[in-house]
């Protein structure tokens, strides 16, 4: 996150806090701080970062994502070595 003056910067986290509200947090509060972090860091790491689909990926997972990409960069360095 940046500063409190750097408010574009800003709505990056406050979008990911805002969603992790809504779609985690609908059920109410957790049992325990311990539960709190463990939640969120599966929410994070397991779901959100791997599986959730996200519009600016063109609504695919990140993992989707990166396969496709890796795929399509490992084709053009083959059709470049393979043009030599």
């Amino acid at each position: 996150m940046a500063g409190k003056k750097s408010v574009y910067e800003n709505a990056y986290a406050e979008s990911i806090w805002a969603t992790i509200k809504r779609e985690m947090l609908e059920k109410g509060a957790f049992d325990s701080l311990e539960d709190a972090k463990t939640e969120v860091f599966e929410y994070i790491e397991v779901y959100y970062n791997r599986k959730r689909r996200h519009s600016s990926l063109g609504y695919q997972s990140p993992e989707k994502f990166e396969e496709i990409f890796n795929q399509n960069l490992l084709l053009n360095l083959q059709s470049k070595v393979s043009v030599k």
